[in-house]
């Protein structure tokens, strides 16, 4: 696995205290992550905005990618070490959601079909959540 600073570095972006916080958040707990689960993480450190903005950038740069959950809120997940700038990998695996500790994952080993819309149609987004109980709580 990259440092984290390494990881920063790798997608052109400056390492600040706030992207290693935030990083170093997504590595603990290896779940898809609201905005407010990362907020509580940091013990309030960082503000929401600074939160939100470097959210924004690690989209950007492929280093997370959005997870919406079975109550449409918006959580991220971070992305293989490999993902490059303008991935599409959120397009090809599904998320998983436990219904015994709410935790949202990424399952890789399980792809998402091609699907071919009718013409004049753009795929931009693809969420794919499953629900049921996770190997920790079964």
């Amino acid at each position: 696995m990259s440092s984290v600073s390494q990881i920063l570095r790798s997608h052109s972006l400056r390492v600040t205290d706030s992207r290693n916080a935030i990083l170093e958040v997504f590595f603990q707990r290896e779940v898809a992550l609201s905005e407010s689960e990362i907020e509580s993480a940091l013990l309030h450190n960082c503000d929401r905005v600074t939160i939100y903005r470097t959210l924004s950038t690690f989209l950007e740069k492929g280093i997370v990618h959005k997870v919406l959950d079975d109550a449409g809120a918006m959580k991220y997940a971070l992305c293989p070490t490999d993902c490059l700038e303008g991935h599409d990998h959120h397009h090809d695996h599904i998320h998983f959601k436990c219904e015994v500790c709410g935790n949202t994952s990424c399952v890789e080993q399980v792809r998402i079909p091609a699907i071919q819309l009718p013409v004049g149609y753009k795929l931009t987004e693809v969420n794919v959540l499953l629900q049921g109980i996770c190997p920790r709580c079964n």
